[in-house]
């Protein structure tokens, strides 16, 4: 079992910049950590989950989507079992709840059937 912990999120004001962090944990210390498809989702009231950004562990490829390209970065920090989002140039439409994902089968994980495990997100809101 894997567990996958968010936090970072918050309220800010248009414009504004935040981080979220997920702190990976569970079986996926006994493995290699450098072969998974790790991701952020987000979901606004009424509307699908949906891709955000998604990197390959073991380094080399990142994908976004295009309505936060150019101001949200993926990154991850291996040795910490981290993933990161930073967040600039925050708009209104950026709100919603923020999930952290793995797929912990070989492949990528841009949309939410790709995903085997999710983590309990955590809640951006952005002010106009």
């Amino acid at each position: 079992q894997v567990q996958l912990a968010e936090s970072g999120g918050g309220s800010v004001q248009a414009g504004g910049s935040l981080r979220l962090s997920c702190a990976a944990s569970g079986y996926i210390y006994s493995s290699s950590y450098d072969r998974y498809c790790m991701g952020w989702f987000r979901q606004a009231p009424g509307k699908e989950r949906e891709g955000v950004a998604t990197i390959w562990t073991g380094g080399g490829y990142t994908y976004y989507a295009d309505s936060i390209k150019g101001r949200f970065t993926i990154s991850q920090d291996a040795a910490k079992r981290t993933l990161y989002l930073q967040m600039t140039r925050l708009e209104p439409e950026d709100t919603a709840k923020y999930y952290c994902a793995l797929r912990y089968s070989s492949g990528g994980c841009r949309t939410p059937k790709d995903v085997d495990f999710w983590g309990q997100g955590t809640q951006v809101t952005v002010s106009s």
